[in-house]
């Protein structure tokens, strides 16, 4: 296959348009969360609907994005990426018109299988299209710009609520999808040949479904149910059954030495998450840190939209533009920041990123009743922003470069997934943790107390999240044997 090159047209459609599509599944995990204080309020809904107006996304999106890379692999990176990326518009177009919190909520479930079928794809589109001396500068590109469209939902989505309504954020994805449509035309097709002859881990798929719908339920549900709820008893041991069972079967089906044929000659079972590729133990301590850095950023991200507006007074525009130096930093300092990482290794900037995001985390303590954009927001933002512009480039060319080429999609996957699990996990748990429930949103007084306990959680996921980084060797390539 001929492999293109950054400079040229079909190169830079393509990155546009992994760009772009990565960019709406990732925006749709922060726009949505300045809308919060809008939806409960036009739709009726308690604290609980809100977070499973985010959880829900992340949800299916969490547990079916290892299935999306296992597809795309097998059928066509391209093709899964496009038919992603049709699910996604659908379902967005069906959370716009929802009339109630339910249906709402249903439709983000949708949402987010249709994201889960493209997001993966994108990252390997690039890894397996482009020459290998252009690979770090578009992997970085893809990186930062994904990483913009992330930080600057809050801004768009307060600018639509305000000049329209909270409906509106959903309707954005549509023209985005048609862009992503007509680019993709010059997007070449790229699969895993060991794939072909593979079956699809179906029981891997429902059991990492269940277990992470299991425990969301029961941390949702436990500051109104309570914990002796039988309800929050059995969503808590069917969650934590399912995925002890998803480990187990995944172990099995990783077993070395066993061709893509079974005994009886029939296509292997293809493991949703090979534990063969978590003998490499930067591969581990990558994933590790993913899941750390990324909860605690989710949960900021989720506290601070409805405290600039519950607490602070700000309209949901006002809420949006004050994080706008966070997506000003990645813009200007993701290349640069992918650039030095090849050059001097990514360990220093894994380091580094997350302490300057303990760092913001502290600052933005000061956000309360009384808040002054300039002396509390704006120092925190800056310097949030700085840790995410280090580290965020880095840990995907890392995670890419631990494994060999043949795995991009898998590994893609497993990354991603790591991710999408921890920030749903972290708005999920946090609430219960700081105790609100109920409308604690929209009380000013209930929600400053919860906000400001949170955040010290984020603090310390953060500061976890550099410890283990110190840990990290420069990436190898180590093929599995399974």
């Amino acid at each position: 296959m001929t492999q293109l090159r950054l400079g040229t047209t079909a190169g830079r459609a393509t990155l546009a348009a992994a760009v772009l599509a990565s960019g709406m599944a990732f925006l749709d995990t922060t726009i949505v969360t300045v809308a919060l204080p809008a939806i409960g309020e036009d739709l009726s809904a308690k604290l609980s609907g809100l977070q499973w107006t985010i959880t829900g996304y992340t949800l299916t999106l969490a547990a079916f994005v290892l299935l999306g890379g296992a597809l795309g692999d097998r059928h066509g990176r391209r093709k899964i990426f496009l038919v992603g990326v049709g699910w996604f518009t659908v379902a967005s177009i069906a959370c716009g018109f929802a009339p109630t919190i339910e249906i709402l909520i249903a439709a983000r479930i949708l949402q987010g299988v249709g994201a889960a079928l493209l997001t993966p794809g994108s990252l390997a589109i690039l890894q397996s299209s482009f020459a290998p001396s252009d690979r770090a500068r578009v992997i970085g590109a893809w990186s930062g710009l994904s990483g913009v469209a992330t930080a600057v939902g809050p801004f768009v989505g307060g600018w639509l609520i305000d000049a329209l309504n909270w409906r509106a954020v959903f309707f954005l994805n549509v023209p985005l999808a048609v862009a992503v449509f007509w680019l993709g035309r010059r997007m070449p097709e790229s699969r895993n040949p060991v794939a072909r002859h593979t079956r699809f881990d179906v029981a891997g798929t429902v059991l990492g479904a269940l277990g992470l719908a299991g425990l969301t339920y029961a941390m949702i549900a436990t500051p109104e149910e309570g914990f002796g709820s039988p309800a929050v008893w059995a969503g808590f041991a069917v969650g934590l059954f399912c995925l002890v069972t998803f480990v187990a079967v995944e172990r099995r089906r990783s077993r070395p030495g066993v061709g893509i044929s079974d005994r009886e000659g029939r296509p292997r079972i293809i493991a949703m998450m090979p534990m063969s590729l978590f003998r490499s133990r930067t591969f581990s301590l990558l994933n590790a840190y993913t899941v750390v850095v990324y909860g605690a950023m989710g949960g900021l991200l989720f506290f601070l939209a409805i405290q600039l507006q519950t607490v602070s007074g700000y309209s949901a525009l006002e809420a949006g533009i004050a994080t706008l130096p966070m997506t000003l930093l990645l813009l200007v300092g993701s290349g640069r920041s992918a650039a030095l990482a090849a050059r001097i290794g990514p360990r220093p900037q894994l380091v580094i990123g997350p302490l300057l995001c303990v760092a913001g985390t502290l600052l933005l303590l000061a956000v309360d009743e009384n808040t002054l954009y300039w002396r509390d927001v704006l120092p925190g933002a800056i310097v949030f922003g700085l840790g995410l512009t280090a580290q965020v480039a880095p840990l995907t060319a890392s995670v890419l470069s631990a494994v060999d080429d043949t795995y991009a999609g898998i590994a893609s996957g497993i990354n991603n997934a790591a991710a999408r699990a921890a920030s749903l996990l972290a708005v999920a748990a946090l609430p219960m943790i700081v105790g609100l429930a109920g409308a604690a949103y929209a009380n000013p007084e209930a929600f400053d107390s919860g906000y400001h306990q949170a955040l010290l959680w984020c603090a310390g996921g953060l500061a976890v999240g550099a410890l283990l980084a110190a840990f990290l060797h420069p990436p190898r390539r180590t093929p599995p044997s399974a």
